[in-house]
Parts: C-alpha cells; structure tokens; sequence
C-alpha cells in the first residue's frame, strides 16, 4: 500500500492491529460457545475476556512477530502472546479450532469492513453524478461515435448513463460483500469432528456474518474471487468515465475539465499546461485493481480439503485492491464535483460542420416517402459528402485542400449547408419542396433530438 494512495479508514483495515483483534475476537467468542456447551470452564471464557481484552499496540504486534520469528506460525504466535496474558486458562483457547478458522473468518470480517467503505465511496460518487446530471440534463452536446460526431446528445444524458453504470456496480458491490460474509469455525477439514457447529454459529452470529455450508477447513475460494471481480468491473467504470472526462479535455474540444486550483502547476517546463492528471491518474489506479482479479479467479483451485497456495496471494492483493479502489472512488466523486463544464464550446461544436448530424432525420423522412432505404441513404450521403468538401475537406488528397465550386462558396453563406447541398439534389426535390425542407432544418433541430430527455432520466433516477 502505497501512502500516495490510500486514506486512513480503508488502510486501517488492513493493519495488524486491526488483523490481531479480529482474531482475538474469533477465539473469545469461540469460548463463550465453548463454555455454554460445557466443554470448557466457564471461568476460561472469562478469563480471556477479562485478561486478554486489550489495545493491540505496538508492544503487543512486537511481541508476536518476535514470537513467530521462532515458530514460523502466525497464528501460533499470536497464541502465544495471547495466553502470556490469559495464564493457565489459555489451554482452553482454540479448543478444536485449526488455523483457518481464524485467518478465514478474520479475512471475511476485514473483506465485509472495506466493502463497506467502497459502499460509502460509491454512495458520494453516485450523489455528484446525480446531481451534474441533472445540471446538465437538457446542455445539448454532440455525441460522438468512434470518436467521430454522430448526432446530439445532452451533457446530462452522458452522466445519467455513467449514474447507471456505477448503480450497477454498487448493487454488484453489496451482493458481493453478502456472498464474502461467511464464518468457518468447523476444525480441520471442516467436519466438526472436535467442535460443535453450535460454535460456529455463535462466532458468527457476533461478528455479523453467516456460517460457511460447508468449509473443508476454508472458506470457498469462488467467494473471494467474485468479490475481486466486482472490484476489477467497479474500476473498470471508473476508467471507463475517466476516459470521457480525459477526452473532453483534449485543447480542440475543451468540453469539460478536471478544476484547476490556484497556484496549481500542470507542467515542469510549460507554463501554460492544464492537465487531466487526475483521471490520468485514475485509468492508472483501474490497472491495479482488475490486477487482482486473474490471482483470485486462480485461488480458487486448492488441492483437496486445502492448501495455502492462495495465502500469499490474498495478503497482496486484499489490502491493494481494496485500498487502491478507495483511493479511486474518493478521487473520482471529487472531479466529478469540481468538474468545469463548457456549454457553449458543446454548442459551438455541434454547429461546426453545417448540419450533418441531422443526416439520419432525412434518411428516415424519406424512407417514409416511398423512398427505399438504399435511395435515401444514396442521397443523403451525397449531399453529406459534399458538406465535408465545402469545409476543405478531402480524404484523398489530405495534403491540398478541394477547389470549391460556386456552390461550395454559396454554401458557406448558409448555416445550414446539408440543407442547402439536399436542396440542391434533384432525387431529393423530387420527393419534398422547399417548405418540407425546411420543416427538417427548423430552428428547434435539438429539440428533435432531446425529446425523449426525460423518459431517460426517470428510466435512470425513478420520478425524482
């Protein structure tokens, strides 16, 4: 965990302090099941609670590792340390327990804390992306597909859409941490041979989890994978948001824009630079978590009953990819809050090339006229193609712009240039007059295309 990257509640769940009470925890409530049951002196429950009930500090976590320096066994040492408290009454700890009810159990119960925290983070993320959105709702803005302007969209409708998705990963989110919720208290290779499921049941129940079907001494690693999964899905959304942001801040567009605080510097050399170094730096972030996912898919073939091949790889990749998406989440509802939009460059981009984003609006009108579809696109393309030319603009000889014609320059003069390019089009006059026309092109060509605006939004946000 690197410090750059992290806040301190998610880091906290992943300290040793956190780790040691935990198992602490496991093991006392352990023996109050215990000794309801009869197997162990009541005054051995007690014992432990009384005698072991302190702050793992530093002195404590010292003296454990001091311990298992020697042992080579985590949780032995963590016995260890634990009975130098307890006295004679820890014989009675870990009464028919393995290891792996501890470390199983405790992974679950930090998993369950830090969804949790992603929950939060996703709750303040989905807030500023309801609220931009409906900002924004009717901010027209050019949609764009392979990158190329397709027709108008509004600002407001591309947030909805990221809103939807990050609604999406929360409820992945939270049935998730569900799924990762489970408590293994059933001894080596989970046959209860030398517990009863009674303890297990009780430990559960006090660390708000649910008991483990059936644990073969762990818990089934499918959980844990599905739950890195939906970490590596959730960043891929942000990613995926980042990247438009990234786009939109491009200098020829200038859409919208991470906020540039004062006395921010965006450059070592250039002076004048203002980057998107934030979401730069979340598709980075992204990278990370969905690094986890592949080792966990991985964890979930173990040999027989167990093995600790997954060890390794979880004590990585659970506080890495659960701190790094923290970071993320937290970072992302901050732009998203801050975000500077510019409506009028959106508006000044969807006027620039003459209209041919209402290209598909005439396709259709006259495929509705007795026209096939392959006549029509013939025609509007035409009349497209030569609004790309009236603008210099020739694909075949990118290097020496067309020589325009009179009717290019005349078009120049119009603010509309399909419409005066299809007006020109016999095929096309032959089906509509100059009135039909220009009932296509009216000054309310948006509206067109934003009059289903609110049948999204109350599909996204309900009748808010």
């Amino acid at each position: 965990m690197i410090p750059r990257y992290s806040r301190p509640d998610m880091t906290a769940i992943w300290e040793a302090a956190n780790k040691f009470r935990i198992w602490y925890e496991i093991e006392a409530h352990a023996c109050d099941a215990q000794a309801e049951l009869g197997v162990i002196p009541g005054e051995a429950a007690k014992a432990v609670w009384e005698n072991g009930n302190k702050p793992y500090s530093d002195e404590r976590i010292a003296r454990i590792d001091e311990i298992e320096r020697e042992t080579k066994h985590d949780v032995i040492a963590f016995l260890t340390e634990l009975a130098e408290h307890v006295g004679d009454y820890s014989r009675f700890v870990h009464q028919g327990m393995t290891s792996s009810d501890v470390l199983d159990t405790c992974l679950s119960v930090q998993m369950t804390q830090a969804a949790d925290i992603l929950l939060k983070d996703m709750d303040r993320l989905l807030d500023a992306l309801k609220i931009r959105a409906f900002e924004y709702k009717l901010t027209p803005t050019m949609g764009r597909s392979h990158g190329i302007h397709a027709e108008p969209t509004t600002f407001g409708i591309k947030l909805a859409r990221f809103y939807a998705e990050f609604s999406r990963g929360r409820k992945r989110l939270q049935a998730a941490r569900d799924d990762i919720a489970t408590c293994a208290i059933s001894g080596a290779v989970g046959t209860f041979a030398n517990i009863d499921p009674r303890v297990e049941e009780h430990v559960a129940e006090k660390l708000g989890l649910t008991p483990e079907p059936v644990s073969s001494q762990v818990i089934p690693r499918d959980r844990h994978a599905q739950y890195f999964a939906t970490l590596g899905v959730i960043a891929s959304s942000v990613e995926n948001l980042a990247t438009e942001i990234r786009h939109m801040q491009r200098t020829e567009l200038r859409e919208a824009q991470e906020y540039f605080a004062p006395g921010q510097k965006g450059s070592s050399a250039m002076p004048h630079k203002r980057n998107p170094i934030l979401t730069e730096n979340l598709t980075g972030l992204a990278r990370i978590v969905r690094m986890a996912v592949v080792p966990a898919m991985e964890n979930v073939t173990l040999w027989h009953e167990r093995d600790i091949s997954h060890s390794s790889v979880e004590r990585m990749i659970g506080p890495d990819a659960t701190v790094t998406l923290d970071f993320a989440l937290g970072r992302m509802a901050g732009v998203i809050e801050k975000l500077v939009v510019y409506p009028v460059n959106m508006k000044e981009h969807i006027d620039k090339f003459g209209g041919i984003h209402d290209a598909q609006r005439v396709l259709l009108y006259l495929t509705q006229n007795n026209v096939s579809r392959e006549d029509a696109y013939k025609i509007v393309q035409r009349g497209a193609m030569r609004v790309w030319k009236s603008f210099g603009i020739d694909p075949d000889n990118p290097d020496s712009p067309p020589e325009l014609d009179a009717e290019d320059k005349e078009a120049a003069a119009h603010d509309n240039r399909l419409m005066f390019f299809l007006s020109k089009d016999e095929d096309m006059m032959k089906v509509l007059g100059d009135e039909d026309l220009a009932g296509l092109f009216d000054v309310d060509s948006l509206g067109y295309h934003m009059a289903r605006v609110d049948v999204i939004f109350k599909r996204v946000f309900g009748e808010s």
